[in-house]
């Protein structure tokens, strides 16, 4: 199994809805028996909550489907997962810094890295949470737009991985 995690602050925005998303796309290229897809915050102030009914909202509207309680992201978890994907810069300098080996720490990448129309100095997904349902649309569409790049990094991944 190849594992995923998406990862923001306070795993109730962003890191959900890349979860969603991506999930989804797993699905849809039929690698939801060989890719295991889930997310969690820097921190922990949201742990056990639902994901913001904003989140929630813009999901359902696009046809995503959501289950999702926060949780905080663990040290102990980079020896199980395959790859670490940072909603900003900020998350990015975070999970390496807290990353036990280099190994780990290059495990950890921005989201964005993956969407081709994103230049350098537009690495973030902006935290939409204290904004309106725009900043979440717009999470939505930042997200959508890295994901192919992602799923093809990770379809690559799956075949190295069990070859």
């Amino acid at each position: 199994m190849y594992r995923v995690c998406f990862v923001c602050t306070g795993n109730i925005c962003r890191s959900p809805m890349a979860e969603s998303v991506f999930r989804a796309h797993v699905a849809e290229a039929r690698l939801d028996a060989l890719v295991e897809v889930d997310s969690a915050g820097t921190g922990g102030w949201h742990e056990g909550d639902g994901a913001d009914p904003r989140t929630v909202s813009v999901l359902e509207a696009a046809g995503y489907a959501q289950d999702h309680r926060a949780r905080q992201f663990r040290r102990s978890w980079f020896a199980r997962l395959d790859l670490v994907i940072a909603l900003d810069a900020g998350h990015l300098r975070d999970l390496r810094a807290l990353a036990p080996t280099p190994e780990d720490a290059a495990k950890v990448r921005l989201l964005r890295s993956y969407d081709p129309t994103a230049g350098a100095t537009e690495a973030d997904v902006p935290d939409p949470y204290y904004g309106s349902l725009d900043g979440f649309e717009e999470c939505l569409e930042l997200v959508e737009a890295a994901s192919p790049g992602l799923l093809d990094a990770v379809r690559e991944a799956v075949k190295e991985h069990t070859t």
